[in-house]
């Protein structure tokens, strides 16, 4: 069977993709958030929607999180398909009440005879000067409520299918998107396509260090991955998770016997962060199968900073994941080897700005 035609785009336009082939498939999804229509377009994700499909299906909102998330909640129950967008996750805790209360909670409640087809769509990243109100990764906090699924796409491939999957999902489903992923490119097909809602992907193989990574940091782990071979022949096998919940361990467990060794990288805070779940569910599913405790790579437990100059040191990155995997083998630090890694994975440019050297495709 011929592969399906495809081309190479940014995760920015997949997701326009993916909006626009879902609005054509079904006259019922909506598009509402603030900055929907703006010429920015949430970083141009949604731009053209509104011309082509009118102010009807395509609109700007006040800010009243919590009343619009509720409208649409009540929309969702009357065959709507809502996708509700947040400029910024941290906007989206104006709408908790009505998210864990109502959207997760419907369908529980009246025994499967009623669902909420809704969609939160909510950006996370850091730069800017952002600081500690607009660059929060709350994604374990939504994880933790049973009737919500909660996925971080990192590729254009998944922006794209999961948008549409979640779209045609008949309950919440909440997507999580860094935008320092924007940018990378990737070979996306033409079509509408579905990717799947709960399964994480290997995306480098590897022998001696399994990396589980959520979202950026999986392009983090791709660089680490990729210099320790080159420079030292260590083997770090790179699963993108994709999903926070449901959450694939199995895949992870699957990896780890293989390696014997578990590193999990997060973009969120390291206390009550998913990668403590993931650590946990191998520990009781797999503990034999490490040769080595298991190590977490999350944000520092204090807000993130404003400066540029003080967030510097604030965010984990290749180099933290490739130094914990040193520890993890036992690895010299003496050697030429070593010195070249340092030299490959230092950041170049700004370290508040996207790297720009990772293009993809993955």
């Amino acid at each position: 069977m011929p592969e399906a035609p495809s081309h190479e785009i940014t995760f920015a336009q997949a997701v326009r993709e993916g909006f626009e082939q879902a609005m054509e498939q079904d006259q019922n999804v909506i598009v509402i958030g603030e900055g929907v229509p703006d010429p920015k377009a949430i970083f141009t994700t949604t731009s053209g929607l509104r011309e082509k499909f009118g102010h009807r299906r395509v609109f700007d909102m006040p800010l009243s999180e919590n009343g619009l998330t509720g409208v649409c909640i009540g929309a969702a129950l009357q065959g709507i398909r809502p996708v509700l967008v947040h400029q910024r996750i941290d906007f989206a805790l104006l709408s908790m009440d009505q998210l864990v209360n109502n959207a997760a909670k419907w369908h529980y409640m009246f025994d499967g005879k009623a669902s909420v087809p809704l969609v939160v769509r909510m950006i996370v990243g850091r730069g800017w000067g952002q600081g500690p109100q607009h660059s929060q990764s709350l994604q374990s906090m939504f994880a933790q409520v049973p009737g919500m699924k909660v996925v971080m796409p990192t590729t254009g491939y998944d922006a794209k299918g999961m948008l549409i999957a979640a779209i045609k999902d008949d309950n919440p489903v909440l997507i999580i998107e860094h935008r320092w992923l924007h940018q990378i490119k990737d070979v996306v097909p033409l079509g509408p396509y579905d990717a799947p809602l709960h399964k994480a992907k290997v995306l480098h193989e590897g022998s001696d260090v399994t990396v589980a990574a959520f979202s950026y940091m999986t392009v983090e782990a791709l660089v680490a991955a990729k210099a320790l071979l080159s420079t030292m022949g260590v083997s770090i096998e790179v699963i993108d998770m994709r999903s926070v919940r449901p959450l694939d361990t199995e895949t992870v467990l699957s990896s780890v016997k293989k390696t014997g060794r578990l590193i999990v990288a997060d973009t969120a805070f390291r206390t009550g962060s998913i990668a403590g779940e993931v650590i946990a569910q191998i520990v009781e599913k797999g503990f034999n199968a490490l040769k080595a405790k298991p190590v977490r790579i999350a944000s520092p437990d204090f807000p993130a900073p404003t400066s540029q100059y003080m967030s510097e040191h604030y965010y984990p990155d290749a180099r933290t994941i490739a130094e914990a995997v040193i520890d993890l083998v036992e690895g010299p630090r003496s050697t030429g080897g070593y010195a070249q890694l340092k030299i490959d994975i230092h950041p170049r440019g700004r370290h508040d700005t996207p790297n720009q050297e990772f293009t993809g495709p993955f």
